[in-house]
């Protein structure tokens, strides 16, 4: 493993605590501004980069970075589904998230100030995504992990948040190992993927077999620290990159 830090040790003596039990996954949508906070990006720098955003659901990066020039392509098997169809789902979703968030003691309200003000943010997502893809639904195709429709190293950057590790209760190792080599077969530069904790706010069991993984001796992972944290704990994102020979 490679610095700033080990993603096998980085989390070892975090403390279990009470969270968010989720029995399946959740239809919720994420912001541009949560995305950068999550992934450190810089959009200026992105620019004549393609960028795909994998497991994305209904969030909104697509859409908005689209809006600022960005080459952005978003993969979910939920854009198999009519508009209505999404909405209502996600609506669900969202009621059932914000009514279980109240007395958690796994969320810092920092960024945002309680359960409602975060729901703005998700309906927000939701609302940019579904306008977006009524005019430009080429933009999102409806595919999920671990098999992508895309040709080899296709992508400069690919995205996964909320989805990989945060679900390790419902997504198992082997589904999360053919999921990591799908999404690096079609990326050229790195991955990137936030949290890296469960919702019930202890780090993955599945971040320490990624050193020891025969299929993934091609990979260098990098846990790099962000400046945000929701879920207490969830303050670093896993980079992942292509070795080079040598």
């Amino acid at each position: 493993m490679s610095a700033p830090s080990d993603p096998i040790h980085e989390f070892e003596d975090v403390p279990k605590r009470r969270g968010l039990k989720l029995d399946r996954v959740v239809l919720l949508g994420r912001t541009l501004e949560e995305y950068r906070r999550y992934f450190d990006l810089d959009l200026d720098s992105l620019h004549g980069c393609r960028v795909l955003d994998v497991a994305s659901g209904v969030s909104s990066f697509t859409a908005e970075a689209s809006a600022e020039g960005l080459d952005c392509t978003a993969a979910d098997p939920i854009y198999g589904l009519e508009n209505e169809s999404i909405r209502t789902q996600c609506e669900q979703d969202l009621d059932e998230v914000v009514r279980s968030l109240h007395g958690l003691d796994t969320y810092k309200w920092e960024f945002y100030k309680n359960p409602n003000h975060m729901r703005g943010f998700r309906e927000r997502a939701y609302r940019t995504f579904l306008e977006d893809r009524c005019c430009r639904s080429n933009r999102y195709l409806a595919s999920s992990l671990p098999r992508l429709p895309f040709s080899d190293r296709a992508f400069n950057l690919t995205l996964t948040s909320y989805f990989l590790f945060v679900y390790e209760a419902q997504l198992d190792w082997k589904f999360h190992l053919q999921s990591l080599l799908e999404i690096m077969r079609v990326t050229s530069g790195e991955a990137r993927i936030y949290p890296l904790m469960t919702f019930e706010g202890v780090p993955s069991q599945f971040l320490s077999r990624l050193a020891s993984e025969p299929a993934l001796e091609s990979l260098e992972f990098t846990v790099v620290p962000t400046r945000f944290e929701f879920l207490v704990g969830s303050n670093a994102y896993l980079r992942i990159r292509h070795r080079t020979a040598g």
